[in-house]
């Protein structure tokens, strides 16, 4: 077990983002987290990632309680994430960017040993021809990569994707699905929230869903896309939902 959470609710003001939400994570597994604009994806995300803290629950890393652990801490024990919202340093170059990752990782790399696992995860993300290149000048597909690679970069043991796919098109999302394969191999647990139905189905072992912040349904793709509160809660529209979800299951 690589993370734990236990309750966590977190409200802001008066109102619960997150509310009495557990669940696991196996170590090594695609986690996948997915639910309507509004369920609390991206507020658990910055739970756990360390950018908010709950009013209740506990949060566990590999059984070490880092419920009120600052970020970068959580970075050094192994803990990265993207965001939504991709924010390079456009003046530094990619590589440089990348390397931004290694120094303020789980290794604290220096910037000797930053630059060789900066080129070892360019090479992983399909972006090493773009090493010199400034980050600003990168398309939104080449900005996403980057994104992911600078998180890479800081070495985690559990990795937290914030809609990787989202603004990719369908060559560009299998393309990127095929890099999230490879990180898996790598034996990188990965925790992903997505709203592209077909793509999280097809890649993660186990699905939570999220509705107004609680946990409706957790397990398999098969056994979320049979799910009858999901197919009511997803979209508003259970004809849609369900064919979403059945399509992810292809």
């Amino acid at each position: 077990m690589i993370l734990r959470a236990e309750h966590i609710t977190k409200m802001f003001g008066g109102l619960v983002a997150v509310n009495d939400v557990s669940f696991e994570v196996e170590e090594g597994e695609i986690f996948g987290v997915i639910g309507p604009n509004g369920a609390g994806k991206t507020t658990l995300f910055n739970v756990i990632s360390g950018v908010y803290f709950p009013e209740k629950g506990k949060l566990y890393f590999k059984d070490r309680d880092i419920t009120r652990l600052p970020s970068f801490k959580r970075a050094r024990l192994g803990i990265a994430r993207t965001h939504q919202i991709v924010k390079p340093l456009n003046e530094l170059t990619v590589l440089e960017n990348v390397m931004v990752g290694a120094c303020f990782g789980k290794t604290f790399a220096n910037l000797k040993e930053a630059e060789k696992i900066a080129w070892e995860v360019l090479e992983t993300v399909g972006l090493s021809d773009k090493a010199d290149v400034l980050a600003g000048k990168l398309n939104v597909p080449q900005k996403k990569r980057l994104e992911l690679a600078r998180a890479l970069a800081s070495k985690p043991e559990l990795i937290l994707l914030d809609e990787v796919l989202a603004g990719l098109n369908p060559s560009e999302v299998s393309e990127m699905l095929k890099v999230i394969m490879k990180i898996k191999e790598q034996g990188i647990t990965i925790l992903m929230i997505e709203h592209l139905m077909h793509a999280i189905m097809k890649v993660s072992d186990r699905i939570m869903v999220l509705d107004y912040g609680s946990k409706i349904a957790e397990g398999t793709p098969e056994e979320v896309a049979n799910n009858e509160r999901v197919i009511e809660a997803y979209l508003g529209n259970p004809e849609l939902a369900l064919k979403l979800l059945k399509e992810g299951k292809a």
